[in-house]
């Protein structure tokens, strides 16, 4: 059987500390002797939480003393209080050194984050971020409140018209007034789907009237329209006659194309919504003399 021997029995062997090894007692750094000595004339020694200051590093070496930055330079010739080490090599600082009782003291009056600049640009809220014609034609071309799609579809209309060569502007069907001209459009896609729209755009409706001239006989009256009224009528008959192009091919973004082409189409006045519009407002000039002004006497 065999037998364990255990430390109540016979102690452990202690170690001899009368003779110490060469590295079991050393002096102390020079720094740390500095700081005490500091702590106990009072006249304040070095900062042992920071490293050594840049200073007394270039002090040492003369050659860097030229190369140093210009600031360095001229705080190593100021006459600087000893103990403060504005400048050190150390790159951890502690948080607590950061935070001065000055700061606590300190209080900025208003709000947290300062205010936005005056006036506020319509697009600086989130639901108002978009152009009001990119906005209206989505919705125009958004089908049972699929809006994502519809979205996607915008996308890639504008992209479209981002990426086809500069059209030709007929002389005969004249953009509106103050139109860029033809090779800035590609630039800038949603000013080519604005001025497309508002081109060929009418500004005239014709409304039936039963009545209006006695037994019964409906005259047609012209009403004019507002500037979102007119997109909407110009955006239905853009989307009614891209339906009837025929398709160069399959896929979900065809319709979105043929939207596009019929974009282009009208900005080269090749669209046959312009002979539609002027068809309008020649039936609107006719029918100026059925409006009747009732008079008071």
């Amino acid at each position: 059987m065999r037998r364990y021997i255990t430390a109540d029995e016979k102690p452990l062997p202690t170690a001899d500390t009368s003779d110490l090894g060469p590295n079991q007692e050393q002096l102390p750094h020079v720094s740390e002797e500095a700081a005490e000595m500091g702590k106990i004339t009072g006249e304040g020694g070095p900062d042992i939480d920071q490293g050594t200051p840049i200073q007394e590093v270039l002090q040492r070496d003369p050659e860097s003393q030229e190369k140093a930055p210009q600031v360095l330079q001229d705080d190593m010739k100021s006459t600087t209080p000893k103990g403060s080490r504005p400048y050190s090599t150390s790159a951890r600082r502690q948080q607590e050194a950061m935070i001065t009782f000055e700061d606590d003291q300190v209080e900025i009056p208003g709000h947290k984050f300062g205010l936005p600049e005056l006036p506020i640009q319509s697009t600086a809220n989130m639901k108002h971020r978009y152009d009001p014609v990119v906005v209206q034609v989505t919705n125009l071309l958004m089908q049972d409140g699929k809006l994502s799609k519809a979205q996607t579809n915008m996308a890639r209309i504008l992209n479209y018209l981002r990426t086809t060569p500069p059209p030709t502007v007929n002389p005969s069907r004249p953009l509106i007034p103050g139109a860029p001209p033809a090779s800035h459009l590609p630039l800038n896609p949603v000013l080519y789907l604005t001025l497309a729209i508002d081109s060929v755009a009418p500004l005239l409706r014709i409304r039936s009237q039963k009545g209006a001239a006695g037994g019964g006989v409906a005259l047609q009256i012209p009403v004019p329209l507002g500037l979102r009224q007119r997109r909407r009528q110009a955006v239905m008959w853009i989307l009614d006659s891209a339906s009837k192009r025929r398709s160069a091919g399959s896929g979900k973004g065809m319709f979105a194309q043929k939207v596009a082409q019929e974009l282009v189409s009208i900005v080269e006045g090749k669209s046959a919504l312009w002979d539609r519009r002027g068809g309008i407002h020649k039936l609107a000039v006719s029918a100026r003399s059925n409006l009747s002004t009732n008079r008071r006497r």
